[in-house]
């Protein structure tokens, strides 16, 4: 089990402010992982999703986003602690079974786990499923492209 806070996750993914959707890596293993999201009202997208006084919402597509990210980490070898880490890059390219469950909204931290269900030739395909305080937000399967060098 290995956990990672969001410098090393910096080390890992490409993406960065405002588009790093992963704060912390709670647990690591070769077929799984859990992260989480915490979801603030400083985010820029809540400017406009939605005005008052329908409130904000988190974008469904931004928490597809944090659960691809999520994903990703399956995709890399799991190390000891204080190993240097290796950069991944990946794109998504599908996405199946997408379910918006409840809103997401400022102040809920998103706990996001993904399970790897095949990872060949250069594919990865994950389960994803994001939760709200133990209830289902969203869920999905994700299949990203990984890199070559």
């Amino acid at each position: 089990m290995t956990v990672l806070d969001v410098e090393r996750i910096r080390e890992c993914l490409p993406h960065r402010y405002p588009f790093l959707m992963v704060d912390r890596i709670l647990e690591r293993a070769e077929d799984r992982v859990v992260a989480v999201k915490n979801v603030t009202a400083n985010e820029p997208h809540f400017q406009g999703h939605f005005p008052v006084p329908l409130g904000a919402v988190m974008p469904g597509v931004l928490i597809v986003e944090a659960m691809a990210q999520t994903a990703a980490f399956l995709a890399l070898p799991v190390t000891e602690e204080g190993e240097e880490a290796q950069a991944a890059l990946g794109y998504l390219v599908g996405i199946e079974k997408a379910r918006f469950r409840r809103k997401v909204v400022p102040g809920d931290q998103l706990r996001l786990e993904a399970k790897s269900v095949r990872l060949r030739r250069g594919l990865l395909q994950a389960d994803v499923e994001a939760t709200v305080d133990g209830a289902p937000a969203a869920s999905a399967t994700l299949s990203i492209l990984l890199a070559s060098e």
